[in-house]
């Protein structure tokens, strides 16, 4: 009776330390995060808004005639918000206003087994202007207020490093001088949160049309190992 009992208790105690030993394992898999769900349904999408308001039409676009589509990339968290949005195709003037617009659409995050998701999806703002009596075609309107405009000019970077690496990309800068986008999708997420980090610490003057500033593309040339950024006192680092 006691070697049938002492066998039972050894038998309890090698179950406690198998189930013990997996319970990390299988924290590990519930916490491994999923990849998010692409939609590029429009009827799904369209199901799936909840608030989602017009971009306002620059007031410098209308003048200069500057009409067309911008497509932007956005991604959208488990609670329905916006989490981050990247121009696709568009005129710089109005992807600017179109990206202020879609970081504050809403929508319904999917339902699925392991509770709400996120989900990635492509959208197209079509900006368009009531065209009767004109002359010039949107490419002759965009290229003649383009030979009017002052480029932005970059104020303050990271020092390049002689050995580090160097990614050559294009951003977005607003009228006030922010970085609103840049164009890095094909960085991997280490390069990606490199990149991002270094651009915080950047300054530019924003492009003007006259002596109205303006949202406009700019190439630079951000370094990923860089030291702290400096001010210089002319625009020589321009890239």
């Amino acid at each position: 009776m006691n070697l049938r009992h002492e066998s039972h208790n050894v038998l309890l105690a090698a179950l406690a330390i198998l189930c013990t030993a997996a319970t990390p394992y299988a924290q590990n898999f519930v916490a491994t995060p999923a990849v998010p769900q692409v939609i590029n349904n429009p009827h799904q999408l369209a199901a799936l808004s909840v608030s989602h308001p017009a971009p306002e039409y620059p007031a410098i676009a209308k003048v200069n005639y500057i009409e067309g589509p911008v497509q932007i990339e956005i991604a959208v968290d488990n609670h329905g918000r916006v989490s981050s949005a990247h121009v696709l195709k568009g005129e710089p003037l109005l992807a600017a206003a179109a990206l202020k617009a879609v970081r504050h659409w809403v929508y319904l995050p999917l339902s699925t087994a392991g509770g709400p998701a996120g989900f990635v999806t492509t959208v197209k703002l079509k900006f368009s202007l009531h065209r009767e009596g004109m002359s010039l075609t949107t490419r002759q309107a965009e290229m003649d207020f383009q030979s009017r405009v002052k480029p932005p000019q970059l104020i303050t970077a990271a020092r390049k490093s002689a050995e580090g690496t160097v990614v050559h990309m294009r951003v977005l800068v607003n009228e006030l001088g922010e970085v609103v986008d840049s164009d890095c999708a094909r960085l991997d997420r280490v390069r990606l949160d490199a990149v991002n980090e270094s651009l915080r610490n950047w300054t530019f003057h924003p492009a003007y049309w006259g002596t109205l500033p303006i949202a406009a593309y700019i190439n630079v040339e951000v370094p990923l190992d860089a030291p702290p950024p400096t001010r210089t006192a002319d625009n020589d680092d321009v890239p």
